[in-house]
């Protein structure tokens, strides 16, 4: 049983590839220890906690989870040998045979370990992979994850989530690739930083459309380790991305290093697209892809599968969903508290689906009559708290530590997802949770990727920062706050939710905002919620929504299908027609 055998990487691809991905060996102990035995199988990637892992554990505090399995390199000779890993929650140790490779804190960024010396000759290789995980005892980045699951929080999942895999690379390989579309200058700039000195020499780069190339060039004989291509997207090949025309260019880079067996040639892709915000004709300041004024329509996505928790059941089933979205009449999704496999924002690059694309939420454990429900019913009043030392501890950022812990998942974050066009607008923090310094933070990220929009505190306690005034609003109704110089959003709102018997998951437990006991009556108070509360706020200035939510969660029940997919709540021709009607 192999699940998710895609490539992982679309936006750095190689033809050596071993998925490792299947039944591994699997024991959950007291010690860090190597264990004496195992417990079973599991299946890889996903979290013990979910059904689908054949394991149905939940990970605790303090335990460890081990993980082992055998495994052949990929075909060929020489060079070095890399195990990559698309995400493993939250902390872990790598031995192969034996021997420790490295190890890697964070649960929702990939990194790489060079195995090549650890390989023994005989084509029999061991790998056991240690993990502990502390979830709501830790402070480091979880999102709706928790030990005592209910309401909006959902079971806590650890482990190995993303898929593992292998590939053989020369000796001197590129290890990273930095691609930046310039839309106004009609230019890619490509950057490579090869495993050692000299790799990066007589880099070269090739851009093609449609299958014709059209661009190609070679960075300097002189380079080191590191390497620069800028190529020109002549006037007849120049087709901006965007919801309605997601054109992608295909990118090969490599590096020619005198002999055959150094080459090393990767293949990724690129969007020439421009985000800015300006006023329209009217005056009214909106946001703009590629100097066009856009009204961004889109939902919430939790990113939760019923079967696999954080991991998808298959990259079709995320094509699917995604398609379905897009047919609705959406244009963007929000993702929320939550980072997904690379193959997922792939899937929104190629169907012109925009994301804004939350930080995944941390710190301590939260006060969530401050940052949640108190906050909700005394608006506008308690957005304008200052988010500064003497509330942080009830922001959840109490030490140190863990708002420098934030900062470096937050630079983790932008560094693993700038590649994808998709991408529009970062969210750094959500209604108060783990929030501090929002205003100085949202500067930090806009310097650091100056060609997205940054929402620097969704919801609750702006701090006017850069680029929106976001606003959560689940109590209606929906009055139009006053503008301050920034573009309006509303980053949160609907919620209307409905039990469909043989689709829910507890149904004496589940709950939503207002709930509704038909098709028919919820499709009616969708259409009148955008047309008496939404769509009125456009000419005034709103500029985007964001509505509750892709699908239900377990017991929240507010979605726009059912938690397995196989049901659309909601009238389909009531929502697309009132898509239609969400536009300047």
């Amino acid at each position: 049983m192999h699940p998710l055998t895609e490539y992982p990487r679309p936006a750095m691809r190689r033809d050596s590839y071993e998925n490792l991905n299947g039944l591994w060996q699997y024991a959950i102990t007291a010690s860090a220890q190597r264990p004496a035995g195992w417990d079973g199988e599991i299946l890889v990637p996903y979290a013990p906690e979910c059904r689908a892992s054949g394991v149905g554990r939940t990970l605790q505090p303090g335990q460890w989870l081990h993980y082992h399995r055998y495994f052949a390199p990929p075909a060929g000779t020489g060079g070095r040998v890399l195990l990559h890993f698309g995400a493993v929650d939250y902390a872990c140790a790598v031995q192969v045979n034996g021997h420790l490779v490295g190890g890697h804190r964070g649960g929702y960024w990939p990194f790489t370990l060079d195995i090549t010396a650890q390989l023994n000759g005989t084509g029999r290789n061991s790998l056991w992979v240690a993990v502990q995980d502390p979830t709501g005892h830790g402070t480091q980045a979880r999102g709706k994850q928790t030990l005592q699951p209910g309401g909006m929080f959902y079971p806590a999942q650890s482990g190995i989530w993303q898929t593992v895999w292998l590939e053989r690379v020369p000796e001197n390989y590129i290890q990273s690739l930095t691609v930046t579309p310039d839309y106004d200058a009609r230019t890619v700039t490509v950057k490579a930083h090869t495993s050692a000195p000299g790799g990066a020499a007589n880099l070269w780069a090739v851009v093609r459309a449609g299958g014709v190339t059209i661009a190609e060039d070679w960075g300097s004989d002189e380079a080191g380790q590191d390497g620069e291509v800028t190529l020109h997207i002549a006037d007849e090949y120049f087709f901006p991305w965007s919801p309605d025309t997601p054109f992608l260019y295909d990118l090969t880079v490599g590096t020619t290093q005198g002999e055959e067996e150094q080459f090393d040639t990767v293949h990724s892709y690129f969007a020439l697209r421009k985000w800015s915000c300006a006023p329209d004709a009217r005056g009214v300041l909106r946001f703009c892809l590629n100097d066009k004024p856009i009204l961004l329509n889109g939902l919430l996505d939790q990113g939760y599968w019923p079967e696999g928790l954080y991991t998808p059941p298959s990259d079709a089933a995320v094509e699917r969903e995604l398609s379905e979205v897009k047919a609705l009449g959406y244009n963007l999704l929000r993702k929320h508290a939550k980072i997904e496999p690379q193959r997922w924002y792939y899937r929104c690059d190629k169907l012109g689906l925009v994301v804004w694309q939350d930080m995944v939420n941390g710190g301590s454990k939260y006060n969530l009559w401050f940052v949640t429900y108190l906050t909700n019913v005394l608006q506008p009043l308690m957005r304008r708290l200052p988010d500064k030392a003497a509330l942080w501890g009830l922001l959840s950022r109490g030490s140190e530590s863990s708002r420098e812990e934030y900062r470096r998942e937050l630079e983790d974050t932008v560094q693993a997802l700038r590649c994808h066009p998709c991408v529009g607008c970062w969210v750094p923090f959500n209604e108060g949770w783990g929030q501090f310094d929002a205003k100085e933070i949202g500067d930090a990220v806009k310097a650091y990727d100056p060609s997205r929009i940054v929402d620097h505190a969704s919801g609750w306690y702006d701090q006017k920062g850069c680029d929106l005034k976001s606003m959560h609003k689940y109590i209606l109704p929906i009055h139009m706050p006053k503008l301050d110089g920034r573009p309006f959003v509303i980053s949160e709102y609907g919620g209307y939710s409905m039990i469909l018997d043989g689709h829910v998951w507890n149904k004496q437990k589940s709950f939503g905002y207002i709930m509704f006991r038909s098709k028919e009556k919820l499709s009616a108070a969708y259409k009148k919620l955008h047309e008496k509360q939404v769509i009125p706020l456009i000419k005034k200035g709103l500029c985007a929504t964001v509505y509750t939510q892709v699908s239900d969660v377990e017991f929240e029940v507010n979605g726009m299908y059912t938690y397995d997919r196989k049901v659309l709540k909601l009238d389909e021709k009531t929502v697309q027609e009132v898509n239609s009607k969400l536009h300047f």
